[in-house]
């Protein structure tokens, strides 16, 4: 499958993102989009991505556009880094998909590009290089410091006195960051797992052996939490101190009762549970992918420009559209998927009131997400069966013969399906790889993991 656009950001094998592919995004991006005079360029650690990065790295400049080299940080740190300065940004990362593939993610001076700015970057595909004299290039070391800080100084040195917390280290980029900031707010960070082998850690799905290998460790070391990202670092992963995971849209719930938000803009996938939280105004639900996200955001701030708006996807990442007061001083607007934010408030809030993180996540209303994939199904081939799904009422029933009445379907992202007694199972394709996903969602959780266990089973039956 050649490389193209999903629901965030261009991926592909890396044997097809050839020096040659990789300069036509970027001067299709050049071409396409603002960029303020610069562009940022940042990078994961996968092996593929310095090679990558070298090959925007000579269109950009061949284009004559001023480069702003920040090594290998976070997305979120890049982000942050350019929007600050008014200046585009490129990270080179495939994110959480396994070693041999890789990707770009493109950024405006505002923020991550659009729907419609994908289809500009793809109709300019073909252009030359403009061959003119380069403009600036520079190294900026500090672009992951900044973002280090800027939660520090939010929460303050006593945040997560007497915590300690496990870092599952893997291959992430922000794994020596994630311990500076535990200790910056005064925590006790452990450090575990490193790799110097690319981890396609999934947080949407966490295989069983990863999951015993976090209970170990909290019995091993005494943990409070551990806490982990995906490859980029604009995913959270959480878990409590018996190991089990907080999943990403209860991350999500609780972040944006910290920050005191009024509105929620969030995939049609996440928890439903926000519903039943009365301190939220109005929840928008989307298509998933945080350019979706992003445009509802948007929408609800040029409505309301003071709105305490925040977004947040099923995976956790999470989007901050607003001002917010932190214990020790305030977190500015930052309108891209960010992990450390959602990491950090469920912990600071759970030391602030003096119990374990797994009460303050049992507090919650009783609605509980489970989700899997299987791996190696075309995009095509998903989407043909679930178009027969949705339009074959009969085909549908069989299909989902062992659950009680069907009493809605929600075509908004793939193919959601409500019972009776409120079960829901959702399935569509994934936007960035050739797999199949499913969500679930029940008032158990064992009920949650069944469900994606058997409809998992019925799809690797008919589609292999």
């Amino acid at each position: 499958m050649a490389p193209k656009f999903g629901t965030s950001g261009l991926r592909g094998l890396v044997v097809e993102l050839t020096p040659t592919l990789v300069g036509d995004y970027t001067r299709a991006f050049l071409a396409a989009c603002p960029t303020g005079g610069a562009v940022h360029l940042g990078r994961d650690l996968r092996p593929s991505s310095p090679a990558i990065a070298q090959a925007v790295r000579t269109a950009l400049r061949d284009d004559g556009m001023s480069v702003i080299d920040c090594g290998a940080l976070p997305t979120p740190a890049l982000a942050l880094s350019a929007m600050a300065q008014d200046h585009a940004a490129i990270m080179v990362t495939g994110s959480h998909i396994p070693a041999d593939r890789n990707g770009l993610k493109f950024y405006v001076p505002t923020g991550e590009i659009s729907k419609e700015d994908e289809r500009a970057i793809n109709a300019h595909l073909g252009r030359n290089p403009a061959n003119v004299s380069a403009g600036f290039q520079r190294e900026d070391a500090t672009a992951a410091t900044d973002y280090l800080a800027r939660y520090v100084s939010a929460y303050g040195p006593e945040a997560l006195r007497g915590m300690r917390i496990g870092i599952y280290q893997h291959s992430s980029v922000a794994r020596d960051l994630m311990v500076a900031a535990i200790e910056g707010l005064g925590g006790t960070a452990i450090p575990l797992g490193r790799s110097d082998t690319f981890i396609p850690v999934d947080t949407e799905a966490l295989d069983t052996q990863t999951r015993t290998m976090l209970s170990g460790w909290c019995r091993e070391h005494g943990l409070d939490a551990i806490i982990s990202t995906d490859g980029d670092a604009d995913r959270p992963m959480v878990a409590d101190a018996t190991g089990r995971i907080v999943v990403g849209d209860v991350l999500g719930a609780l972040t944006a009762r910290s920050l005191s938000a009024q509105v929620i803009c969030t995939p049609v996938s996440s928890n439903s549970m926000i519903f039943e939280m009365p301190e939220f105004e109005a929840i928008h639900l989307t298509k998933i992918g945080s350019p979706f996200v992003i445009e509802a955001m948007e929408q609800v701030r040029a409505q309301t420009p003071n709105a305490r708006v925040v977004g947040y996807e099923a995976n956790g990442g999470f989007l901050l559209g607003f001002e917010a007061a932190g214990p020790a001083g305030t977190l500015a607007p930052l309108m891209t998927r960010d992990c450390l934010l959602p990491i950090l408030a469920p912990l600071v809030t759970a030391r602030a009131a003096g119990q374990p993180l797994a009460d303050i996540v049992a507090a919650l209303p009783p609605r509980f997400t489970a989700a899997d994939r299987i791996a190696g199904i075309a995009s095509a081939t998903a989407q043909t069966f679930l178009v027969q799904l949705a339009q074959d009422t009969s085909a549908r029933q069989a299909f989902f013969a062992e659950e009680a009445a069907q009493t809605d379907l929600d075509l908004t992202d793939g193919l959601r399906v409500r019972f009776e007694g409120g079960s829901v199972v959702h399935l569509r394709p994934s936007g960035n790889a050739p797999e199949f996903r499913c969500y679930a969602e029940a008032d158990r959780s064992e009920t949650a993991q069944t469900l994606v266990s058997r409809y998992l089973g019925k799809v690797r039956e008919l589609l292999g």
